[in-house]
């Protein structure tokens, strides 16, 4: 296996900085913005003791009113008072890079992080923005400092092994993806076995398949790691894909 890039002196997250959402809208709707807001109000608990402001939901639904497809970037930080406060950002989004083809598979690159980054989505990106720097044009994988496979900086990871789909449980030191619930629930109605648990380099290097799941992407193809391994497209990594973006987009796509 070829070494990873050590982030063990990047700087960790800062949580005064607060916490996020990233959404995907299309005409004119937040997708799956009910459970974005639950995941956003379980840190927020969890961090800071304090409920979601009302108001967050809110600017998300105003913010994306009359937007045909927009990646929305919802935050809530604590202010000088001390209160959460929310702000959006609201960017377009090429129809391309939503549920991608297989031309536009990417590359994994491995990145240690000791512990993970966690199972909050925080604000302070320096660490994950430090990841894609040593990188380059790659997708980060982040790893823990004893090999074990967490998620990538935009997502989390699934890999397909004889007919089982497979990703990494959510044990407190990656991200428990909006996407990746989704995918799950997919999975199951498809009759597609799901294993959530440990996994290491060795088998994702051995795998059948992988993707990576976002919650603006939805399912991205991954054709390499590294120098280690390729893929080709993937019939599970296939159908999962069309039937999540049915699911979030409708029939007639892409809007």
């Amino acid at each position: 296996m070829p070494s990873a890039h050590d982030l063990a002196d990047a700087a960790r997250p800062d949580p005064s900085r607060g916490i996020f959402e990233t959404l995907l809208v299309a005409r004119g709707e937040p997708v799956e913005l009910e459970a974005h807001m639950a995941r956003l109000a379980t840190s927020a608990s969890e961090l800071f003791g304090a409920e979601v402001p009302a108001a967050a939901r809110e600017l998300v639904q105003q913010r994306s009113r009359g937007v045909a497809l927009a990646r929305l970037r919802l935050d809530v930080a604590p202010g000088a008072d001390g209160r959460l406060a929310p702000s959006v950002r609201v960017a377009q989004v090429e129809p391309a890079l939503v549920f991608p083809a297989w031309e536009r598979a990417v590359t994994l690159a491995a990145v240690v992080v000791r512990a993970g980054i966690g199972a909050h989505k925080w604000s302070d990106r320096r660490l994950l923005d430090q990841a894609q720097s040593d990188v380059g044009a790659a997708l980060p994988l982040v790893l823990d400092a004893n090999g074990d496979v967490l998620e990538v900086s935009r997502g989390n990871l699934f890999l397909v092994r004889d007919g089982t789909l497979v990703t990494p449980v959510c044990d407190g030191r990656l991200l428990p993806g909006v996407a990746r619930s989704r995918i799950l629930e997919v999975a199951a109605a498809e009759g597609i076995p799901v294993r959530q648990r440990t996994v290491t380099r060795n088998e994702l290097a051995e795998a059948d398949e992988v993707f990576a799941s976002g919650s603006v992407r939805g399912v991205e193809p991954v054709q390499a790691y590294e120098d280690v391994r390729q893929w080709k497209e993937g019939a599970v990594t296939r159908g999962i894909s069309a039937r999540l973006r049915r699911l979030w987009l409708g029939e007639h796509y892409p809007v």
